[in-house]
This record gives structure tokens, sequence and C-alpha cells, in this order.
């Protein structure tokens, strides 16, 4: 049976995962073969095989479990400076805007921590921890609006191209009386 990323375990379940295994190496060490393991703890012959041979490099330990390889967790202490990190801004990190994306976070993270995000990963963290997106107000510093307002009021009106008239029609795209029909032939 194949477990996905981190198995899906609960932590009782990764536990029970555990005594197999142990329960494993003491068979190992009776001098069991590996057919008569796999069948009493009801497990593949090649995961007792595995087993086997991460117990001959490293014994006990090397049969170990390496817990959950899913994300990569900051601790709370880390994403409490991660989180002034970014309040200092891009500039002050070497970016040339004003823009966190998340590339960037994802770098940044990567440099302070060493701890390698995908970006996705990096957005789920943001989140969690109660960051959203920014859209930026790309407007020109030398915008008039005062202007702008005046220039709808006044201008806008002049230049716009006129409505049609509001006449009763077809929905069709030709006109009704246009269209060609087929005889009928009793």
């Amino acid at each position: 049976m194949r477990y996905a990323q981190g198995g899906g375990l609960t932590d009782a379940e990764r536990a029970a995962r555990e005594r197999i295994r142990r329960q494993a190496v003491e068979r190992f060490e009776g001098g069991e073969k590996s057919r008569d393991i796999a069948a009493a703890l009801r497990v593949s012959i090649r995961s007792v095989e595995r087993w086997r041979r991460q117990w001959r490099e490293g014994g006990a330990v090397g049969i170990a479990s390496k817990g959950s390889p899913g994300r990569p967790k900051l601790s709370d202490t880390q994403v409490t400076r991660l989180e002034r990190e970014l309040e200092r801004g891009p500039l002050a990190h070497g970016w040339e805007d004003q823009r966190w994306t998340l590339a960037r976070v994802k770098m940044l993270i990567g440099r302070l921590f060493h701890v390698s995000y995908t970006v996705e990963g990096t957005w789920a963290l943001l989140k969690r921890h109660g960051w959203s997106w920014q859209q930026p107000a790309r407007r020109a510093i030398e915008r008039d609006d005062a202007a702008v307002e005046l220039w709808k009021k006044d201008t806008w009106p002049r230049v716009k191209a006129p409505r049609r008239p509001a006449v009763p029609g077809s929905s069709s795209r030709t006109k009704p009386g246009s269209r060609w029909v087929q005889p009928r032939f009793s």
C-alpha cells in the first residue's frame, strides 16, 4: 500500500506503522525470513526487505520514521521575524520597487531561514498568518484628479459617440423579410 506525501496518516496511524517496523526489527534479530515476517505483520515482502536493508545499514535508528515530508514549518519566532522583515519592505532587501510578490517572499524565506517553500506554499503560509494579496493602485504621481473630473464632465459628453435611437427591432441578425424560406411541397 502506498501512502501519499507524509502518508496522509494521523499521528496515531503513524505511530502504529512505527510499532510494526519495530516488531520487524525484533524478527530480523531472531533470524526470521522476510516472507514469514511479511505474513505475520500483514505487510508486503518488499516493505520487509526495504526495512531489513535500512536496519542493516543504520540499525534500529535506520528504520525509524523520518516524520512527515509535508510542508516545512516555520516556528512562531520565525514567522514573527518574517513579518518584521516584510514590514521593512522590498527596498530594504534589495529589490527596486515596493511590491512584495510571492516569488520575492519565497526568496526572502529561503535567505532568512534556509527553508524552501513553493510559491503556492508561500501563499498558504501568508494566508494562515492573516496576510492578504494587495492590488497596487497604478496611478501616475503627476495625476491631477480635479482635471480628470473636469474632463469627464465637460469634454467626454461632447466626444463620445451618440447612442443609436431606440426603435423596435428584431432579435435576428438579419431582417425578418430577407430570410429565404424553403417552399413546402404537398
